[in-house]
């Protein structure tokens, strides 16, 4: 199936009024989410609070509901809103913000707070792995604008990277046919933590079209 398929077409405008309304919503949402990891509250208060998310989980799904798969094109380039890496509107999201470069290379400076911690105080990781497949895809398909997709990725994880802010950053390593090869990195204030090289592959509905 064409990834299109599944693209819904945003004006600027309705793109805008999207985000202003349900971004802030999903940054509500990562805040309750640390809260709810990090809380020591009592039982009083931990009742309540179940009761009062819960009311608000009925209210928020009787009103219309986006369909799974769908995501969204404003002037021909995508909005991921529900992207697990970079959508604004899916609080699981951290979320990353890319930076693309005139050469090519792009680079996000992001917080990995309480809801990504694998051993105590650093980052799982796999949510590492996630951050890192997504930098490199952004980077071969200059800024998923082409239709590739990951083939095979390595990580090397040269320690651990703590919780708190970190910078990742992306680039072209070569292309050969269909396969373009990614690097990328994700590092802290002392350096680099976690490497990555790719390989992202046109598909063959892709290919056809050509």
């Amino acid at each position: 199936m064409e990834l299109d398929a599944a693209f819904e077409v945003l004006s600027d405008a309705e793109h805008d009024r999207v985000t202003a309304t349900y971004a802030p919503l999903a940054e509500a949402v990562r805040d309750l989410i640390d809260a709810t990891i990090r809380t020591q509250a009592d039982d009083n208060v931990i009742a309540r609070a179940r009761t009062a998310v819960e009311a608000v989980t009925r209210s928020l799904r009787s009103q219309r509901i986006r369909p799974s798969g769908i995501s969204y094109r404003v002037d021909g380039r995508p909005v991921p809103l529900g992207n697990a890496a970079v959508g604004q509107c899916n609080p699981i999201a951290p979320p990353l913000i890319v930076h693309h470069e005139a050469d090519g290379r792009c680079w996000s400076e992001f917080v990995l707070g309480a809801a990504y911690e694998g051993p105590p105080g650093l980052a799982h990781g796999g949510v590492c792995a996630l951050v890192l497949d997504h930098m490199l895809g952004e980077a071969a398909s200059q800024g998923l604008t082409q239709p590739l997709f990951t083939g095979t990725i390595t990580v090397k994880y040269l320690r651990g990277t703590p919780l708190g802010p970190l910078r990742s950053e992306a680039w072209i390593d070569r292309t050969e046919g269909v396969k373009a090869f990614a690097r990328g990195f994700i590092s802290d204030d002392a350096g680099v933590t976690v490497e990555a090289e790719g390989i992202f592959i046109k598909p063959v509905w892709a290919r056809a079209a050509e």
